[in-house]
């Protein structure tokens, strides 16, 4: 396994990151879920790396990153992400982020859209309120003895019954990074969750984007998605037959949607 590299971002917050492909080739930047690693992104790069440099990072609190204490912001995440970049002296890229990590990609396609070749944004949203949910939510998080229960409330808005109840790898793999997610790093980037409205500003995102959608998306519904693609000019659409992971649960199909996007034609 390629050992991770470092870099800190502007407040001195430690962030993780890995390079996957060939170096000649154009870069892909990938942004991982909530509660996960950028390891959720395994199962992906042997495809990716055929096209493309593939940067991988861990979101603040989270894999090799660092924890800081208190509340996160969207804003926080999303200058963590363009101050990788500055110090790896890296332009332009592609993007892909899934459930949080499109949140930062909404960001990055409103707040530095020159950064941005093009973007995809799959099975997330603009906004998740009420505020009240993810107070309870943060409260929880910091009271609970470790990360069991919320990482079993995770499995369950992720994966599809066949795969919880089945002896799924991949099941297996996400509940491990799960139970490593800091427990303060959780509770900081649900606070940047709470705090996120996008709703009416992603319209500013002059990007050519495509939105991938779950149909079968508890967290972050479909009619989420649809919302989001509706609001940013010119946005394909495009649905999966998945729950939340559509990186997981339909990986070829997935990629290939990925790699047309990036490459057209």
């Amino acid at each position: 396994m390629t050992a991770l590299s470092h870099t800190l971002a502007g407040d001195g917050v430690r962030i993780a990151y890995r390079f996957d492909g060939d170096a000649a080739k154009p870069v892909l930047m990938l942004s991982n879920s909530i509660g996960t690693s950028l390891h959720m992104w395994d199962a992906q790069i042997p495809a990716l790396t055929r096209h493309f440099r593939v940067l991988r990072y861990d979101l603040r609190g989270h894999g090799g990153s660092g924890v800081a204490d208190g509340a996160y912001s969207l804003d926080r995440l999303g200058r963590d992400a363009l101050e990788l970049l500055d110090a790896l002296g890296i332009e332009r890229v592609h993007f892909l982020g899934l459930s949080l990590g499109g949140m930062v990609g909404q960001w990055l396609g409103v707040h530095a859209p020159e950064r941005i070749e093009r973007l995809i944004l799959s099975n997330t949203s603009a906004y998740l309120g009420p505020a009240g949910q993810w107070d309870e939510r943060i409260a929880a998080v910091l009271q609970a003895p470790d990360m069991g229960e919320t990482a079993e409330m995770f499995l369950r808005n992720w994966f599809p019954e066949s795969m919880l109840h089945g002896d799924s790898a991949a099941v297996r793999e996400f509940r491990a990074m799960l139970l490593a997610t800091p427990q303060r790093g959780l509770a900081g980037n649900y606070a940047a969750v709470r705090d996120m409205d996008l709703r009416r500003v992603i319209a500013l995102i002059p990007l050519p984007t495509l939105v991938i959608a779950g149909e079968f998306d508890t967290v972050t519904a479909a009619s989420h998605s649809e919302a989001i693609a509706a609001t940013i000019p010119g946005a394909k659409l495009l649905s999966l037959p998945v729950v939340h992971l559509s990186n997981v649960e339909f990986g070829e199909a997935f990629e290939r949607a990925v790699i047309e996007f990036l490459l057209p034609a």
